[in-house]
C-alpha cells in the first residue's frame, strides 16, 4: 500500500463524500426538509453524542447494540453516539416540549453512526431526514406520516416509489389470543421472518391457519384488501387489522403516485413499533429508502407517536445526477465590485489568484479557465462562453 493510499484509507462503512455528490446531498436534504416544513413540521436539532441512558431510553434493543460508546472526560459518565434520531426527538418532546400543544409535529436532519452495516446497507454512517407526529393515536395520524414521506419523495422526483404497509404487532396479538408461548412462539416468528409457509404449516396450533392466511393475503393493496376483510380474527387482533385496512384505504384514496403493498405479518426491523408501520422502496435501489411507523415516544410508558425516517444514501442512488454547476472564470484584475455583482446575479465564480499559472493574455486566461473547470469567462464586463 502506498503512503497516499494509507492516508486515504477509512474504516469499513465510512466514506468521504466528494464535491458534486456532497452538494447534491445537501440540496436534496434541504428540499426534503422544506417539504416537511410546508406540512407543519418544525425543525429540531439534536446532539451527535449524549448520555447513554437518555439516548437509549425507550429505543429499540437493536439500537443499543448498534451504538458506539465513549466516556465523557468532564462528567465521567458513559455517552453514546446516536445511531438513530427518533429516540432523541422523543426525548425532546417528553422534556423540553412537554407543555407544547399536541399533536406535536417535529422534523430533523442529521448523520447517524452505527457499529455495523447490513448486507443491503453496508454504510455505517449516513444521513437521515425524518419527521415525528407525537401525542395522537389515530388512523388519520398513521396516514399523514405515510403521505408526508411520499409527498417529500415526490418533491425531489424519486421515480417508482412503493410503500409496503405492515402490522408487526399483529402476530404478537395472535400469539397472546391463542396462548402461544416459549419455543413455539419463537419458531413461528422465525418462520414468519423467513416467509416460510411450509414451516408454519408444520407447527401445530390454531394460530397457524390464521398466520398462513395472513401471509398468503400479502401483496398489492387492491388484491390484498378484499382477502384481509374476509378474515375473522380474535378481538384485539381484529381491531389492529381494521386499523391497517383503514390506513391502506386512506393512502389509496390520496391520489399520490406510488405503488402500495400490504404485508400484515412482517416483523423484521419493526420490533419496537406498536402499530401500523411501513417501508419505502424505489425501483433499482438496493434496500429500503426509508421506513416508519407507530411507537411510544420516550419508551413503553411514553406518548403515542408515529414517524418516519428517510435515508439519504439510498435516496441519492435512486436519483439521476444533478446538473453540473456552471462557473464563470474571473481573470486577474477583475474589480471586486463586479465580481460581487456577478454572484448577486446568481453566477458561480472562480477567481484567478496572484501567482496563478496563467499567461497575461486572453488566450492564457481561457486556458486557465478550462483547467479550473469553468464554462464561461468574464471579459470586458461581459460573461462570455469559453467556446466563443
Amino acid at each position: 500500500m502506498t503512503e497516499l493510499a494509507r492516508k486515504a484509507l477509512l474504516p469499513a462503512g465510512l466514506q468521504d463524500v466528494l464535491p458534486g455528490t456532497a452538494a447534491r446531498e445537501a440540496e436534496i436534504r434541504e428540499k426534503l426538509m422544506a417539504s416537511l416544513a410546508h406540512a407543519g413540521y418544525d425543525r429540531v436539532k439534536t446532539p451527535l453524542v449524549e448520555f447513554e441512558e437518555s439516548l437509549l431510553e425507550g429505543a429499540a434493543p437493536e439500537l443499543s447494540t448498534q451504538t458506539f460508546r465513549l466516556m465523557d472526560p468532564e462528567s465521567r459518565r458513559m455517552m453514546g453516539v446516536r445511531s438513530d434520531m427518533t429516540p432523541q426527538v422523543g426525548r425532546i418532546a417528553a422534556t423540553r416540549l412537554v407543555d407544547a400543544p399536541r399533536p406535536l409535529r417535529l422534523s430533523y436532519s442529521g448523520d447517524v453512526l452505527r457499529i455495523k452495516g447490513s448486507h443491503l446497507r453496508p454504510e455505517r454512517q449516513f444521513a437521515q431526514v425524518g419527521a415525528e407526529l407525537i401525542g395522537v393515536s389515530s388512523a388519520a395520524a398513521d396516514t399523514e406520516i405515510v403521505l408526508l414521506a411520499l409527498e417529500a419523495l415526490d418533491r425531489i422526483n424519486v421515480p417508482f416509489v412503493s410503500v409496503d404497509l405492515n402490522l408487526p404487532t399483529l402476530p404478537v396479538r395472535l400469539f397472546d389470543a391463542f396462548g402461544v408461548k416459549g419455543d413455539q412462539r419463537e419458531a413461528l416468528i422465525e418462520a414468519l421472518e423467513r416467509r416460510d409457509v411450509a414451516a408454519l404449516k408444520g407447527i401445530d396450533g390454531k394460530v397457524t391457519d390464521v398466520l398462513v392466511a395472513l401471509l398468503e393475503a400479502a401483496g398489492p393493496a387492491k388484491t390484498a384488501l378484499p382477502k384481509l376483510k374476509k378474515l375473522e380474527l380474535p378481538l384485539g387482533a381484529s381491531d389492529e387489522l381494521y386499523r391497517l385496512i383503514d390506513v391502506a384505504e386512506r393512502v389509496l384514496a390520496s391520489g399520490l403516485d406510488a405503488a402500495l403493498t400490504i404485508d400484515p405479518v412482517e416483523m423484521a426491523g419493526f420490533r419496537y413499533q406498536t402499530g401500523v408501520s411501513f417501508t419505502l422502496f424505489a425501483k433499482n435501489v438496493r434496500g429500503e429508502i426509508g421506513r416508519g411507523g407507530r411507537y411510544r415516544a420516550g419508551g413503553a410508558s411514553g406518548e403515542a407517536a408515529t414517524g418516519m425516517s428517510l435515508y439519504m444514501d439510498s435516496i441519492l442512488r435512486g436519483l439521476p445526477d444533478g446538473d453540473a454547476i456552471v462557473r464563470v472564470y474571473l481573470p486577474l484584475g477583475t474589480p471586486q465590485h463586479e465580481a460581487r455583482q456577478l454572484r448577486l446575479d446568481g453566477h458561480y465564480t472562480v477567481a484567478a489568484l496572484e501567482g496563478a499559472a496563467e499567461a497575461k493574455t486572453e488566450d492564457g486566461a481561457r486556458v486557465e479557465a478550462r483547467r479550473m473547470g469553468c464554462d464561461y469567462i468574464y471579459l470586458g464586463g461581459q460573461v462570455v462562453p469559453l467556446s466563443a
